[in-house]
């Protein structure tokens, strides 16, 4: 159970800002959290890049998004189902599947990354929030 310091802190979600499917995973998310408790920013820029190097990551590595809650991280699968315990229902129901082995996870994971940019295109330059969304971008 996180503490009530963990819980004050702000989740941010680095994606790949040129991957058509991490960009409307980026909105699905915004529209699932009415809260509002996400923040994001691209692998690609310059808040993600120093946010990579202040937790020693790699700043060259985009086939995974990065779940942030203050010095800790989460990759692959790990981070996708942090992300959907902190949505609204019924999105938080699915986070039982941490209980599958993390290779398993993470091997189905990196299959879909692999294969992104030729089943959902990319883009040449990184999404422009709207800006609405704006306010949730570091």
């Amino acid at each position: 159970m996180p503490s009530k310091k963990e819980k004050d802190i702000q989740p941010v979600l680095l994606f790949d800002g040129v991957c058509n499917m991490c960009n409307s995973l980026v909105i699905f998310v915004i529209r699932n959290d009415k809260k509002g408790r996400f923040k994001f920013a691209s692998l690609q820029s310059e808040k993600g890049q120093q946010l990579l190097k202040n937790l020693s990551l790699s700043t060259n590595d985009f086939d995974t998004f990065y779940f942030i809650l203050g010095n800790r991280y989460y990759t692959k699968s790990s981070a996708g189902l942090k992300v959907l315990k902190g949505l609204d229902w019924p999105w938080k129901l699915l986070y039982p599947l941490i209980l599958v082995p993390k290779p398993i996870r993470d091997s189905i994971y990196s299959y879909v990354a692999k294969n992104r940019y030729k089943w959902f295109g990319k883009k040449e330059e990184c999404m422009l929030p709207s800006p609405d969304m704006k306010k949730r971008f570091l």
